[in-house]
């Protein structure tokens, strides 16, 4: 190792996690002379250092393997850009990082993301266009998981939502379904079912989450509107997948038994909190078609006021009031961890969309209150995804939200 490999480097944020012994390379994973020796290893060593290594997303399947995704981002005078790298840890298998755009989950990402090959993509899936250039903006990326491009050519905008190939027929019909549903869709423009790219339109609104933060008016009943259509309207999808709670609880049941080893408090929050769930979840079935997966961040309110829902590859058979439980589940855990302002705009919002979901539909509270606290249960690992040094303290206000709302 040379000398300039043997410097410290600052990794953020600084954090101590539980060992896996089944996966001995995690806790190198948190160490940033070994990530940064890992990266020169790979792609050899660049002629200046990272100023600090940031995490910026860890995904964790105690003892089978873990994802971290990275940002390396250089001293301001050097002039370059952060880059991503993504480590991705397998047992039995000598750790791997890879560096954006280069996804091997993701085989369609770097043709998308490159903008000569882009825009060959473009003109070959979506639309030909007599342009010499594009544009190529990231919005979203998991590593290994899925990513959301911006595609700009003159005037016209486009999102390349990037998924696992598998999945892209799934997104093709699932906004044939959205379609038809009450909230406002982007049109299908295109997709590359092989690469795992399908192209929508832009949609001009402002964020549904970020509007409810700043106290706005969030419209129970329109939501709920395009809800029910959506319920209503999906019967008979030929491509529709069933929605597993079973699967997706245990899941985070096992990340955070993994996460709360060696805290006494923590455990006995997560035992509390897995003895009231664990009969519903075994109990539970699909009863009807649903969303999956919905929730403010992934709604835009437009200027005239209707609702866009951008996020529907989950659609399928499922549960309607676990649709409504994780909307209220979202605000709900951000009006316990959010600042004071955030707090009490995401709590007035769930009051109210709590209150009108109930007047308005058949349900028992007690069988809402269930739905809302096993989504919050999950929402839970997301400390652990978006690691911060405090992320002990944020799944204890989450594992106690759990026991609050289920009690």
């Amino acid at each position: 190792m040379t000398a300039d490999l043997a410097r410290e480097i600052r990794l953020e944020p600084t954090v101590e996690f539980p060992r896996d012994p089944r996966l001995p390379e995690l806790a190198r994973a948190f160490d940033g002379q070994w990530v940064w020796a890992m990266y020169c290893q790979a792609f050899g060593q660049p002629e200046q250092r990272p100023e600090v290594i940031r995490i910026r997303q860890f995904s964790h399947t105690p003892g089978r393997g873990a994802i971290v995704g990275y940002v390396l981002a250089w001293q301001p005078d050097a002039y370059l850009p952060p880059v991503e790298a993504s480590l991705r840890l397998v047992r039995g298998r000598p750790p791997e990082i890879s560096r954006y755009p280069d996804d091997h989950g993701l085989p369609g990402l770097a043709d998308a993301a490159r903008p000569d090959s882009a825009l060959g993509l473009v003109n070959r899936f979506v639309l030909s266009v007599p342009a010499r250039r594009i544009n190529v903006d990231a919005v979203r990326y998991r590593p290994g998981s899925r990513a959301v491009l911006r595609h700009t050519i003159g005037k016209v905008t486009l999102y390349a939502r990037v998924v696992r190939p598998a999945s892209a027929s799934v997104l093709v019909s699932a906004s044939e379904r959205i379609a038809r549903s009450a909230f406002v869709a982007p049109r299908l423009a295109g997709h590359w079912n092989s690469g795992g790219v399908v192209w929508f339109s832009r949609i001009p609104g402002r964020n549904l989450r970020r509007h409810i933060r700043r106290g706005g008016n969030t419209k129970p009943q329109l939501i709920l509107d395009g809800l029910e259509s959506l319920w209503e309207g999906s019967n008979g999808a030929p491509q529709a997948r069933a929605f597993s709670l079973k699967r997706r609880y245990v899941q985070a049941k096992r990340i955070l038994h993994h996460a709360t080893r060696g805290d006494d408090d923590l455990r006995q929050s997560l035992r509390t909190a897995t003895r009231r769930l664990d009969p519903f979840v075994e109990s539970w079935r699909p009863s009807g078609m649903a969303h999956n997966d919905f929730y403010d961040d992934q709604m835009l309110e437009l200027p005239d006021g209707r609702i866009a829902l951008v996020d529907f590859e989950e659609i399928g058979p499922g549960d309607p009031m676990l649709d409504v439980g994780n909307f209220l589940a979202h605000l709900g855990i951000q009006a316990r961890l959010g600042r004071d302002s955030v707090s009490a705009a995401t709590g007035a919002c769930h009051a109210a969309f709590r209150a009108a979901s109930l007047d308005r539909l058949p349900w028992a509270e007690r069988e809402l209150d269930l739905r809302e606290a096993v989504c919050v249960f999950r929402i839970c690992t997301s400390t652990i995804r978006h690691i911060s040094p405090n992320w002990r303290g944020r799944l204890a206000a989450g594992l106690s939200l759990v026991n609050e709302v289920s009690a």
